[in-house]
């Protein structure tokens, strides 16, 4: 396998029929992810992103998982867009050698990430609201009896890439709470309802125009849908202990994307997948923390908050997501 980064989009785009080697203008490597290699590569005629799965993540642990989850992402993308044609961005091809596939560069006056957007303070635009309701689809469409199961039948590498390092790592670190916790992965785990997407962060989102664009799906698989709700909520929890300025908004953002994702709840009941969703926040609040992977932005005294919050509603779970806004937004009354 080629091991060069340039060397590789170049091979790449030969391989895809894309252009010649010749035909790359510039290649520029793009920061933000841990687990991949990904590059903006102008060619004559177009500007696509190249994105290669690395076998060792770039995170302070060791953490390692299986390359082949680029044909996950890749799967994914294609049937987000058959769902959604807006859902995620063009697709140039993939290539089983190489791990890697070339989509179309997000760019232009009207695209924005989200994450950014939060962190700078912006006043929301509606994005929780239309994050969820794309979302909504997406699970509503792969629990139907004629869904295509067959590409995402990965329960174990998201075991390997999201309940291992983000769950049942945490809970080594706090055995007071590990018996809840373990018992709720484990309930995740032997789950596979709809198609989850297993990485819905803002990070990942990118708005154009006023549309959600959702990339990075390498934990795709068939699961459990409160994971990918959880996990999305979790970071507008995290931005508004970050943010204070924009907590009253936040909070409001909360309560749209579950009133637009649970329109689309056709499955199970939906008071008991809010109860389900409601259960695991607080324990991906925590990892967060101590998980494998932190988030970057809250300094220490901000995170010891979050844990002695995280720890306190796991210890005694609300029942609705409801009660865990409220009982998160107490703190900051406090």
């Amino acid at each position: 396998m080629i091991t060069n980064f340039e060397a590789r989009c170049k091979a790449l785009v030969v391989e895809l029929g894309l252009g010649t080697a010749d035909d790359v203008r510039s290649i520029v490597s793009l920061t933000g992810g841990v687990a991949s290699d990904i590059g903006k590569v102008v060619l004559a005629d177009k500007t696509i992103c190249i994105k290669f799965a690395l076998p060792k993540l770039k995170v302070a642990q060791d953490w390692r998982a299986p390359v082949h989850r680029n044909t996950a992402e890749y799967h994914w993308l294609q049937t987000a867009l058959q769902i959604a044609p807006t859902a995620a961005p063009r697709l140039y091809g993939r290539s089983e050698t190489q791990h890697g596939f070339a989509m179309e560069f997000l760019d232009g006056p009207d695209v924005y990430l989200w994450k950014s957007a939060l962190l700078q303070g912006q006043p929301p635009r509606g994005e929780a609201e239309r994050v969820a309701d794309l979302l909504g689809q997406i699970h509503a469409a792969s629990a139907l009896p004629d869904f295509d199961r067959s590409p995402f039948q990965n329960r174990d590498d998201f075991e390997e890439l999201r309940i291992d390092p983000y769950l049942r790592f945490t809970a080594t670190r706090h055995p007071e709470v590990a018996r809840q916790i373990t018992a709720v992965v484990d309930a995740i785990y032997a789950n596979d309802t709809v198609l989850v997407h297993g990485d819905v962060s803002p990070k990942n989102i990118m708005i154009r125009g006023d549309v959600p664009v959702i990339l990075d799906a390498e934990c795709a698989t068939m699961g459990d849908p409160s994971f990918d709700v959880a996990f999305c909520l979790n970071h507008l929890v995290l931005k508004a202990f970050h943010v204070p300025q924009m907590r009253a908004a936040l909070r409001a953002e909360m309560t749209a994307f579950w009133a637009a994702y649970v329109r689309h709840i056709t499955w199970q009941n939906a008071d008991e997948l809010d109860c389900k969703v409601a259960t695991l926040l607080p324990m991906l609040m925590l990892a967060r923390i101590d998980g494998k992977s932190p988030v970057e932005y809250l300094d220490p005294e901000t995170a010891k908050c979050v844990r002695i919050k995280a720890l306190n509603l796991i210890s005694r779970p609300p029942a609705t997501l409801d009660e865990v806004f409220d009982e998160i937004y107490q703190t900051f009354k406090g």
